[in-house]
Protein backbone atom coordinates (compact mmCIF):
# COMPACT_ATOMS: atom_id res chain seq x y z
CA UNK A 1 0.00 0.00 0.00
CA UNK A 2 1.52 3.30 -1.11
CA UNK A 3 1.10 6.30 1.21
CA UNK A 4 -1.14 8.99 -0.31
CA UNK A 5 0.42 12.15 -1.62
CA UNK A 6 -1.10 15.60 -1.24
CA UNK A 7 -4.64 14.22 -1.41
CA UNK A 8 -4.82 13.43 2.28
CA UNK A 9 -4.45 17.17 2.96
CA UNK A 10 -7.81 18.06 1.44
CA UNK A 11 -10.44 19.83 3.52
CA UNK A 12 -12.56 17.80 5.92
CA UNK A 13 -15.99 19.07 4.93
CA UNK A 14 -17.90 15.84 5.53
CA UNK A 15 -18.35 14.77 9.10
CA UNK A 16 -19.72 11.47 10.37
CA UNK A 17 -23.39 11.66 11.20
CA UNK A 18 -23.47 8.81 13.70
CA UNK A 19 -20.29 9.15 15.78
CA UNK A 20 -20.29 9.47 19.55
CA UNK A 21 -17.80 10.80 22.03
CA UNK A 22 -17.83 7.82 24.39
CA UNK A 23 -18.03 4.07 24.20
CA UNK A 24 -21.51 2.61 24.11
CA UNK A 25 -22.20 0.24 27.00
CA UNK A 26 -23.03 -2.77 24.84
CA UNK A 27 -22.86 -4.18 21.32
CA UNK A 28 -25.60 -5.55 19.13
CA UNK A 29 -27.41 -8.68 20.23
CA UNK A 30 -26.07 -10.43 17.13
CA UNK A 31 -23.37 -12.95 18.05
CA UNK A 32 -19.93 -11.72 17.03
CA UNK A 33 -17.32 -14.47 16.76
CA UNK A 34 -13.71 -13.51 17.33
CA UNK A 35 -11.34 -14.55 14.56
CA UNK A 36 -8.85 -17.23 15.63
CA UNK A 37 -5.12 -16.93 15.02
CA UNK A 38 -3.99 -19.04 12.07
CA UNK A 39 -1.24 -21.59 12.68
CA UNK A 40 1.73 -20.67 10.50
CA UNK A 41 -0.04 -18.67 7.78
CA UNK A 42 0.01 -14.95 7.05
CA UNK A 43 -3.44 -14.62 5.45
CA UNK A 44 -3.95 -10.86 5.80
CA UNK A 45 -1.99 -7.62 5.78
CA UNK A 46 -0.76 -7.83 9.41
CA UNK A 47 -1.26 -11.54 9.92
CA UNK A 48 -4.44 -11.58 12.02
CA UNK A 49 -7.67 -9.55 12.27
CA UNK A 50 -6.36 -7.49 15.22
CA UNK A 51 -3.35 -6.60 13.01
CA UNK A 52 -0.72 -7.31 15.65
CA UNK A 53 2.03 -8.16 13.14
CA UNK A 54 3.10 -11.37 14.91
CA UNK A 55 4.28 -14.49 13.06
CA UNK A 56 4.31 -17.87 14.76
CA UNK A 57 7.50 -19.90 14.84
CA UNK A 58 11.16 -18.87 14.47
CA UNK A 59 12.92 -17.91 11.26
CA UNK A 60 16.31 -19.32 10.18
CA UNK A 61 19.42 -17.70 11.65
CA UNK A 62 20.72 -17.11 8.12
CA UNK A 63 17.87 -17.28 5.56
CA UNK A 64 18.73 -18.02 1.94
CA UNK A 65 16.87 -16.99 -1.19
CA UNK A 66 14.80 -19.97 -2.29
CA UNK A 67 12.93 -18.54 -5.26
CA UNK A 68 11.98 -15.37 -7.11
CA UNK A 69 9.11 -14.45 -9.40
CA UNK A 70 9.03 -11.44 -11.71
CA UNK A 71 5.75 -9.73 -12.58
CA UNK A 72 5.43 -7.46 -15.64
CA UNK A 73 5.17 -4.23 -13.60
CA UNK A 74 5.92 -2.79 -10.18
CA UNK A 75 4.49 -4.35 -7.03
CA UNK A 76 3.37 -1.93 -4.31
CA UNK A 77 1.03 -4.40 -2.63
CA UNK A 78 2.11 -6.58 0.31
CA UNK A 79 2.07 -10.37 -0.11
CA UNK A 80 -0.14 -12.67 1.97
CA UNK A 81 0.38 -16.41 2.45
CA UNK A 82 -2.07 -19.18 3.38
CA UNK A 83 -2.83 -22.79 2.47
CA UNK A 84 0.48 -23.11 0.63
CA UNK A 85 -0.23 -20.17 -1.66
CA UNK A 86 1.17 -16.65 -1.87
CA UNK A 87 -1.11 -13.95 -3.26
CA UNK A 88 -0.03 -10.45 -4.28
CA UNK A 89 -1.41 -7.63 -6.44
CA UNK A 90 0.53 -5.84 -9.17
CA UNK A 91 0.50 -2.50 -10.97
CA UNK A 92 -0.50 -4.35 -14.16
CA UNK A 93 -3.95 -4.87 -12.59
CA UNK A 94 -3.55 -8.59 -11.97
CA UNK A 95 -3.66 -10.61 -8.78
CA UNK A 96 -0.99 -13.30 -8.85
CA UNK A 97 -1.17 -16.59 -6.94
CA UNK A 98 2.11 -18.47 -6.51
CA UNK A 99 3.14 -21.69 -4.85
CA UNK A 100 4.58 -20.48 -1.54
CA UNK A 101 7.40 -23.06 -1.55
CA UNK A 102 8.45 -22.98 -5.21
CA UNK A 103 7.27 -19.61 -6.60
CA UNK A 104 5.50 -21.36 -9.48
CA UNK A 105 2.59 -19.37 -10.91
CA UNK A 106 -0.74 -21.03 -10.12
CA UNK A 107 -3.05 -18.42 -11.62
CA UNK A 108 -3.58 -14.72 -12.25
CA UNK A 109 -6.81 -12.73 -12.17
CA UNK A 110 -7.40 -9.31 -13.79
CA UNK A 111 -9.10 -6.52 -11.83
CA UNK A 112 -8.92 -3.75 -14.41
CA UNK A 113 -6.66 -1.34 -12.55
CA UNK A 114 -3.55 -0.98 -10.42
CA UNK A 115 -3.61 -3.04 -7.20
CA UNK A 116 -1.95 -1.45 -4.18
CA UNK A 117 -4.13 -3.10 -1.53
CA UNK A 118 -2.94 -6.28 0.20
CA UNK A 119 -5.19 -9.27 -0.35
CA UNK A 120 -7.06 -11.27 2.29
CA UNK A 121 -7.14 -15.07 2.12
CA UNK A 122 -9.97 -16.65 4.07
CA UNK A 123 -11.87 -19.94 3.84
CA UNK A 124 -10.76 -20.75 0.30
CA UNK A 125 -11.36 -17.27 -1.14
CA UNK A 126 -9.18 -14.27 -1.94
CA UNK A 127 -10.54 -10.77 -1.36
CA UNK A 128 -8.65 -7.85 -2.90
CA UNK A 129 -9.38 -4.22 -3.72
CA UNK A 130 -8.29 -2.32 -6.80
CA UNK A 131 -7.66 1.31 -7.69
CA UNK A 132 -10.87 1.34 -9.75
CA UNK A 133 -12.84 1.00 -6.49
CA UNK A 134 -13.75 -2.66 -6.96
CA UNK A 135 -13.46 -5.35 -4.32
CA UNK A 136 -13.00 -8.76 -5.93
CA UNK A 137 -13.68 -12.15 -4.38
CA UNK A 138 -12.00 -15.01 -6.25
CA UNK A 139 -11.41 -18.70 -5.54
CA UNK A 140 -8.01 -19.46 -4.02
CA UNK A 141 -7.90 -22.76 -5.88
CA UNK A 142 -8.12 -21.43 -9.45
CA UNK A 143 -8.63 -17.63 -9.41
CA UNK A 144 -12.17 -17.76 -10.77
CA UNK A 145 -14.24 -14.74 -9.77
CA UNK A 146 -17.02 -15.32 -7.26
CA UNK A 147 -18.28 -11.74 -7.03
CA UNK A 148 -17.20 -8.12 -7.14
CA UNK A 149 -18.56 -4.96 -5.55
CA UNK A 150 -17.84 -1.41 -6.68
CA UNK A 151 -17.26 1.36 -4.15
CA UNK A 152 -17.16 5.07 -4.91
CA UNK A 153 -13.36 5.41 -5.14
CA UNK A 154 -10.14 3.41 -5.05
CA UNK A 155 -9.33 0.82 -2.42
CA UNK A 156 -5.76 0.95 -1.10
CA UNK A 157 -6.14 -0.90 2.20
CA UNK A 158 -6.52 -4.61 2.78
CA UNK A 159 -9.80 -6.30 3.68
CA UNK A 160 -10.47 -7.97 7.02
CA UNK A 161 -13.07 -10.51 8.22
CA UNK A 162 -15.34 -11.43 11.10
CA UNK A 163 -18.28 -13.72 11.78
CA UNK A 164 -21.56 -12.10 12.84
CA UNK A 165 -24.65 -14.17 13.62
CA UNK A 166 -23.14 -17.20 11.86
CA UNK A 167 -22.33 -15.22 8.71
CA UNK A 168 -18.78 -14.47 7.58
CA UNK A 169 -18.40 -10.81 6.66
CA UNK A 170 -15.69 -8.85 4.88
CA UNK A 171 -14.74 -5.34 6.03
CA UNK A 172 -12.82 -2.88 3.83
CA UNK A 173 -12.23 0.85 3.59
CA UNK A 174 -12.41 3.03 0.48
CA UNK A 175 -11.26 6.43 -0.71
CA UNK A 176 -14.96 7.33 -0.96
CA UNK A 177 -14.64 7.90 2.83
CA UNK A 178 -16.66 4.80 3.75
CA UNK A 179 -15.93 1.53 5.48
CA UNK A 180 -17.99 -1.32 4.00
CA UNK A 181 -19.17 -4.55 5.62
CA UNK A 182 -20.21 -7.20 3.08
CA UNK A 183 -21.44 -10.77 3.14
CA UNK A 184 -18.50 -13.00 2.22
CA UNK A 185 -20.78 -15.36 0.30
CA UNK A 186 -22.05 -12.92 -2.33
CA UNK A 187 -20.82 -9.39 -1.58
CA UNK A 188 -24.15 -8.06 -0.33
CA UNK A 189 -23.54 -4.83 1.60
CA UNK A 190 -24.66 -5.34 5.22
CA UNK A 191 -23.79 -1.79 6.25
CA UNK A 192 -21.39 1.02 5.50
CA UNK A 193 -20.02 3.73 7.76
CA UNK A 194 -19.14 7.20 6.46
CA UNK A 195 -16.17 9.22 7.71
CA UNK A 196 -14.93 12.69 6.84
CA UNK A 197 -12.20 11.76 4.35
CA UNK A 198 -10.32 8.90 2.70
CA UNK A 199 -9.93 5.57 4.47
CA UNK A 200 -6.49 4.43 3.40
CA UNK A 201 -5.55 1.64 5.84
CA UNK A 202 -6.86 -1.78 6.73
CA UNK A 203 -9.48 -1.82 9.52
CA UNK A 204 -8.51 -3.86 12.59
CA UNK A 205 -11.04 -6.11 14.33
CA UNK A 206 -11.09 -7.37 17.91
CA UNK A 207 -13.70 -8.02 20.60
CA UNK A 208 -16.59 -7.19 18.26
CA UNK A 209 -15.13 -3.79 17.40
CA UNK A 210 -13.77 -2.43 14.12
CA UNK A 211 -11.08 0.19 14.64
CA UNK A 212 -9.42 2.35 11.99
CA UNK A 213 -7.98 5.78 11.36
CA UNK A 214 -9.07 8.19 8.68
CA UNK A 215 -7.48 10.91 6.61
CA UNK A 216 -9.79 13.29 8.51
CA UNK A 217 -7.45 12.98 11.54
CA UNK A 218 -9.88 10.86 13.56
CA UNK A 219 -9.75 7.40 15.09
CA UNK A 220 -13.00 5.45 14.73
CA UNK A 221 -14.43 2.57 16.76
CA UNK A 222 -17.60 0.99 15.34
CA UNK A 223 -19.65 -2.12 16.05
CA UNK A 224 -18.74 -5.08 13.87
CA UNK A 225 -22.30 -6.33 14.15
CA UNK A 226 -24.21 -3.38 12.71
CA UNK A 227 -21.75 -0.55 11.97
CA UNK A 228 -23.01 1.80 14.67
CA UNK A 229 -20.54 4.23 16.17
CA UNK A 230 -19.00 3.30 19.50
CA UNK A 231 -16.43 6.09 19.77
CA UNK A 232 -14.38 8.63 17.84
CA UNK A 233 -11.17 10.31 18.91
CA UNK A 234 -9.85 13.54 17.41
CA UNK A 235 -6.11 13.01 16.90
CA UNK A 236 -5.31 16.68 16.32
CA UNK A 237 -4.63 19.02 13.45
CA UNK A 238 -3.20 17.36 10.31
CA UNK A 239 -2.97 13.98 12.08
CA UNK A 240 -4.10 12.10 8.98
CA UNK A 241 -3.90 8.33 9.44
CA UNK A 242 -2.55 6.81 6.24
CA UNK A 243 -1.50 3.46 7.69
CA UNK A 244 -3.28 0.70 9.59
CA UNK A 245 -3.83 0.43 13.34
CA UNK A 246 -3.00 -2.49 15.61
CA UNK A 247 -5.05 -3.72 18.58
CA UNK A 248 -3.99 -5.46 21.79
CA UNK A 249 -5.56 -5.71 25.25
CA UNK A 250 -8.07 -2.92 24.75
CA UNK A 251 -5.52 -0.51 23.34
CA UNK A 252 -4.91 0.77 19.82
CA UNK A 253 -1.51 1.69 18.40
CA UNK A 254 -1.00 3.83 15.30
CA UNK A 255 1.12 6.45 13.59
CA UNK A 256 -0.08 9.53 11.73
CA UNK A 257 0.95 12.48 9.59
CA UNK A 258 0.95 14.82 12.59
CA UNK A 259 4.48 13.51 13.23
CA UNK A 260 3.59 11.17 16.10
CA UNK A 261 3.00 7.53 16.95
CA UNK A 262 0.33 7.15 19.63
CA UNK A 263 -1.41 4.69 21.94
CA UNK A 264 -5.07 5.09 22.97
CA UNK A 265 -7.30 3.31 25.47
CA UNK A 266 -10.46 2.12 23.71
CA UNK A 267 -12.63 1.96 26.85
CA UNK A 268 -11.65 5.43 28.06
CA UNK A 269 -11.55 6.87 24.52
CA UNK A 270 -8.39 8.84 25.28
CA UNK A 271 -4.72 8.95 24.35
CA UNK A 272 -2.39 7.26 26.84
CA UNK A 273 0.91 8.34 25.37
CA UNK A 274 2.48 9.89 22.29
CA UNK A 275 5.87 9.40 20.65
CA UNK A 276 6.51 12.55 18.58
CA UNK A 277 9.11 13.35 15.94
CA UNK A 278 10.17 16.95 15.27
CA UNK A 279 9.42 16.83 11.54
CA UNK A 280 8.66 13.33 10.22
CA UNK A 281 5.34 11.45 9.97
CA UNK A 282 4.67 7.76 10.61
CA UNK A 283 3.05 5.57 7.95
CA UNK A 284 4.26 2.16 9.16
CA UNK A 285 1.84 -0.11 11.04
CA UNK A 286 3.03 -1.63 14.32
CA UNK A 287 4.01 -5.09 15.45
CA UNK A 288 2.73 -5.60 19.00
CA UNK A 289 4.10 -8.08 21.55
CA UNK A 290 3.13 -8.51 25.20
CA UNK A 291 5.52 -5.73 26.26
CA UNK A 292 6.74 -3.96 23.13
CA UNK A 293 5.51 -2.14 20.03
CA UNK A 294 7.74 -1.93 16.95
CA UNK A 295 7.18 0.39 13.96
CA UNK A 296 9.02 2.33 11.26
CA UNK A 297 9.24 6.06 10.61
CA UNK A 298 10.07 8.49 7.87
CA UNK A 299 12.89 9.64 10.11
CA UNK A 300 14.90 6.69 8.73
CA UNK A 301 14.57 4.57 11.85
CA UNK A 302 12.85 1.47 13.16
CA UNK A 303 11.57 2.14 16.68
CA UNK A 304 10.90 -0.23 19.58
CA UNK A 305 8.95 1.22 22.51
CA UNK A 306 7.48 -0.10 25.73
CA UNK A 307 3.76 -0.64 25.26
CA UNK A 308 2.95 0.57 28.75
CA UNK A 309 4.34 4.10 28.54
CA UNK A 310 5.94 4.66 25.11
CA UNK A 311 9.48 4.81 26.43
CA UNK A 312 12.20 3.90 23.94
CA UNK A 313 13.77 0.44 24.22
CA UNK A 314 15.91 0.80 21.10
CA UNK A 315 16.10 2.33 17.63
CA UNK A 316 17.71 1.01 14.47
CA UNK A 317 18.93 3.54 11.84
CA UNK A 318 18.38 2.93 8.12
CA UNK A 319 19.51 4.77 5.00
CA UNK A 320 15.98 5.64 3.88
CA UNK A 321 12.46 5.98 5.28
CA UNK A 322 10.67 2.97 6.78
CA UNK A 323 7.07 3.05 5.54
CA UNK A 324 6.77 -0.73 5.54
CA UNK A 325 5.47 -2.54 8.61
CA UNK A 326 7.69 -4.87 10.65
CA UNK A 327 6.87 -8.45 11.64
CA UNK A 328 7.89 -9.99 14.96
CA UNK A 329 8.73 -13.70 14.59
CA UNK A 330 9.82 -15.26 17.86
CA UNK A 331 12.80 -13.28 19.15
CA UNK A 332 13.38 -11.55 15.80
CA UNK A 333 12.03 -8.50 13.93
CA UNK A 334 11.80 -8.60 10.12
CA UNK A 335 11.29 -5.49 7.98
CA UNK A 336 12.27 -3.75 4.77
CA UNK A 337 13.57 -0.21 4.43
CA UNK A 338 13.22 2.30 1.62
CA UNK A 339 16.78 1.64 0.49
CA UNK A 340 15.87 -1.84 -0.76
CA UNK A 341 17.31 -3.70 2.20
CA UNK A 342 15.60 -6.65 3.90
CA UNK A 343 16.68 -6.80 7.55
CA UNK A 344 16.35 -9.12 10.56
CA UNK A 345 17.03 -7.70 14.03
CA UNK A 346 17.08 -9.12 17.53
CA UNK A 347 13.87 -8.11 19.28
CA UNK A 348 15.66 -7.75 22.63
CA UNK A 349 18.11 -5.02 21.66
CA UNK A 350 17.70 -4.16 17.95
CA UNK A 351 21.07 -5.60 16.94
CA UNK A 352 21.31 -6.73 13.31
CA UNK A 353 21.33 -10.46 12.70
CA UNK A 354 20.98 -10.66 8.92
CA UNK A 355 20.31 -8.48 5.90
CA UNK A 356 19.89 -8.81 2.14
CA UNK A 357 20.17 -6.19 -0.59
CA UNK A 358 17.09 -6.60 -2.77
CA UNK A 359 18.15 -4.06 -5.39
CA UNK A 360 14.77 -2.33 -5.34
CA UNK A 361 12.50 -0.76 -2.73
CA UNK A 362 9.85 -2.79 -0.95
CA UNK A 363 6.67 -0.92 -1.86
CA UNK A 364 4.55 -2.57 0.83
CA UNK A 365 5.44 -4.77 3.79
CA UNK A 366 7.00 -8.20 4.28
CA UNK A 367 5.13 -11.39 5.14
CA UNK A 368 6.43 -14.19 7.37
CA UNK A 369 4.81 -17.63 7.22
CA UNK A 370 6.10 -21.01 8.32
CA UNK A 371 9.52 -19.56 9.08
CA UNK A 372 9.89 -18.16 5.54
CA UNK A 373 10.19 -14.46 4.68
CA UNK A 374 8.43 -13.07 1.60
CA UNK A 375 9.09 -9.65 0.07
CA UNK A 376 7.82 -7.88 -3.07
CA UNK A 377 9.61 -4.93 -4.64
CA UNK A 378 9.00 -2.06 -7.04
CA UNK A 379 10.93 -3.84 -9.82
CA UNK A 380 8.09 -6.37 -9.94
CA UNK A 381 9.94 -9.16 -8.19
CA UNK A 382 8.63 -11.39 -5.41
CA UNK A 383 11.29 -13.21 -3.38
CA UNK A 384 11.14 -15.98 -0.78
CA UNK A 385 13.80 -16.58 1.88
CA UNK A 386 13.89 -19.72 3.96
CA UNK A 387 16.19 -22.36 5.41
CA UNK A 388 18.96 -23.72 3.17
CA UNK A 389 17.66 -26.42 0.80
CA UNK A 390 18.82 -29.98 1.22
CA UNK A 391 20.71 -29.77 -2.08
CA UNK A 392 22.69 -26.68 -3.09
CA UNK A 393 21.69 -24.71 -6.17
CA UNK A 394 20.62 -21.34 -7.50
CA UNK A 395 17.23 -19.92 -6.43
CA UNK A 396 14.34 -20.89 -8.68
CA UNK A 397 13.28 -18.03 -11.01
CA UNK A 398 9.96 -17.67 -12.80
CA UNK A 399 8.04 -14.97 -14.68
CA UNK A 400 4.44 -13.85 -14.85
Amino acid sequence: MRPPGSREKQSHERRPSSTMGAMLPGLSALAVVLAPQASDDWPSFRGDPAQRGLARGPIPAAPVERWSFRAPKAIVSSPVVAEGRLVVGCDDGNVYCLDARTGELRWSHPTGDVIEAPALIHAGSVYVGSSNGELHAVALADGKERWKVTTGDKILGGANWIEVGGETRIVVGSYDANVYCLAAADGTVRWKYETGNYVNGSPAIDDGRIVFGGCDSHLYVISAADGTALATLDLGSDAHVAGSVGLADGRVYLGHYGNAFVCADLAKNELLWSFPDPKHPFFSSPAITDELVVFGGRNKQLHCLQRSDGKVRWTYPTRRKVDGSPVVAGDAVVFGSGDGKLIVLALADGSERWSFELGSEIGGSVAVAGGWIYAATLDGRVRAFGPPPESAGAPRESDG
